[in-house]
């Protein structure tokens, strides 16, 4: 593991965009390790702690390269750090809803959604995708650095189902999780499978062979912003995998750090979890209303749904929007103010010089009389006030694939 004094300063700016995931880390805990770890110190990854485990991120190309590349053709991310789990029995919906916002009864066999588990409060306790299958259970990915607490609380609440009569299981699915994302995905991975990814949209997913792999799911998902794919797959064979898709033909895919990839989904207008969505914000106040279904607003079943809905109904009296702005760039913690500098109005949860766009971005929240699009308002920087706007998200076009 490399020493942060080591580190180039736009990498060590970047782990402070982590800091969340970072912040229980200490020099005496062991790192836990990918299965594709040995594979990124053999190509160059700069390896650091972040939720646990030790990850690369950056490759010799760097940040901002390594950014430009996924925008105009593609790259692999190791994602196998975030949990999978495998949720199995007839009342696993019923399961899964009573712990999250989104509406699974309504999904179709592989079709996934994103959604938030939620306590009662109506605060978010993770982000996570959960995906039906054709095989009869719901496949669930969440983040690393929620995945011990997002695991207990899922066999917690298991648990009581089971003293209830209910049928449903919980188990971790053990396997590497890689992300190839970018416009030259599907000319990639088309050769290595035997269907058709046209007929794959955005959120659906297939178990298929991969490049000869079998028992591989793959889901069109990704944090970019851009067409990609997440594929689950056995850990013996993730190196196999990795390589096949850099060994490409059809076009190059660089290896992606997390440098990259939180620089990426920044410009997609994504949240992390920790810096702008956490236990004491609801999904209206960061803008993920969309993600509570119709069905579920109506039965006002979910944890947290008095105070969400009520949200819904009234406004929340602060909300999540995107920015742009001039000058220094601004970081999470920033304090925002109101166009004359003299009302502290909120506060950024995270921002970057933006590499496709050359001018800084960030998102935060602010109060909701200052949510409107060209709103314009202050940042203070370094004891600086800079000038910043209200800015729509995504801060680039979203490029997620769905059938013409």
């Amino acid at each position: 593991m490399l020493s942060r004094k080591l580190l180039p300063k736009n990498v060590t700016n970047v782990i402070k965009g982590f800091a969340c995931q970072c912040r229980n880390y200490s020099q005496n805990e062991t790192l836990k390790k990918t299965c594709l770890y040995d594979y990124h110190v053999k190509n160059g990854g700069k390896m650091v702690p972040f939720a646990g485990w030790s990850m690369p991120v950056q490759y010799t190309e760097g940040i901002s390269e390594s950014h430009l590349h996924v925008r105009s053709a593609a790259g692999l991310f190791d994602v196998s750090h975030m949990l999978q789990t495998r949720v199995t029995g007839r009342d696993g919906v019923a399961f899964i809803e009573s712990m999250i916002v989104g509406d699974v009864g309504g999904l179709r066999d592989n079709q996934g959604t994103l959604s938030v588990f939620t306590n009662e409060r109506g605060g978010i306790l993770d982000d996570l995708i959960v995906s039906k299958t054709e095989e009869g259970y719901l496949y669930v990915v969440s983040n690393a650095g929620c995945a011990d607490k997002d695991y207990n609380n899922m066999q917690t609440q298991a648990e009581q189902c089971r003293k209830k009569g209910m049928d449903v299981n919980v188990e971790i699915i053990s396997n590497g999780l890689l992300a190839l994302q970018g416009p030259s995905m599907s000319s990639v991975l088309q050769e290595g499978v035997d269907f058709d990814l046209n007929k794959l949209p955005f959120m659906t997913n297939k178990m298929a062979t991969v490049f000869g792999i079998p028992e591989c799911r793959v889901t069109r998902c990704g944090y970019t912003g851009e067409d990609g794919v997440e594929i689950s797959v056995r850990p013996d064979r993730a190196v196999d995998l990795a390589q096949a898709l850099t060994g490409s033909s059809k076009a190059k895919v660089m290896l992606i750090g997390l440098g990259a990839r939180d620089t990426l989904r920044l410009e997609a207008g994504l949240c992390l979890y920790g810096s702008d969505i956490d236990e004491t914000t609801t999904p209206v106040e960061g803008s993920l209303t969309w993600t509570i279904g119709k069905r579920r607003r109506e039965e006002a079943n979910f944890p947290g749904a008095s105070v969400i809905l009520k949200q819904i109904k009234e406004k929340p009296q602060r909300r999540r929007v995107g920015f742009i702005s001039s000058g220094a760039p601004a970081r999470g913690h920033t304090k925002i103010y109101d166009e004359s500098g003299s009302s502290l109005i909120g506060e950024l949860t995270s921002g970057c010089p933006s590499p496709s766009l050359k001018e800084n971005v960030s998102m935060g929240y602010v109060k909701t009389a200052f949510t409107k699009n060209g709103t314009k308002v202050k940042f203070e920087v370094r004891k600086k006030m800079i000038d910043a706007v209200v800015s729509k998200m995504p801060f680039v076009p979203s490029n997620y694939f769905s059938p013409k």
